[in-house]
């Protein structure tokens, strides 16, 4: 059951608004939700959000670790974030030679599309 707000402060059917609207038709499953938190916690941080900001602005799609890594923290850390984000299922890598190069994981943008155009 939604609140009723009143912009005039009596309640009443003509002057009141919803005060929350559904995100979609369906709710999130405890999976879903689950998964969705993972990726949504991984990006809260600023540097994460950078580099997958980076990585899925890519002309190619894919970004190599060595083009990718100045955000401002050392390359250890870099990798930590890197980890972080493959763990929460946004990136995808492949090891060529020395070098690691990640794309944005199949479905991911159209998927965080879709949810948050759901809650608009």
């Amino acid at each position: 059951m939604s609140k009723l707000v009143s912009i005039s402060g009596v309640q009443d059917a003509t002057t009141s608004l919803a005060c929350c609207q559904p995100l979609g038709q369906e709710e999130l499953s405890a999976a879903d939700a689950e998964k969705i938190a993972a990726m949504f916690k991984a990006l809260s941080d600023p540097v994460r959000l950078r580099l997958f900001s980076r990585i899925a602005a890519q002309p190619g799609g894919e970004a190599c670790v060595c083009d990718i890594q100045d955000v401002g923290v050392s390359q250890p850390t870099v990798s930590h974030h890197l980890r972080k984000l493959r763990e929460a299922g946004l990136l995808v890598s492949d090891r060529r030679a020395s070098w690691v190069y990640y794309r944005v994981a199949p479905g991911v943008l159209a998927g965080m599309a879709g949810l948050l155009s759901a809650a608009a």
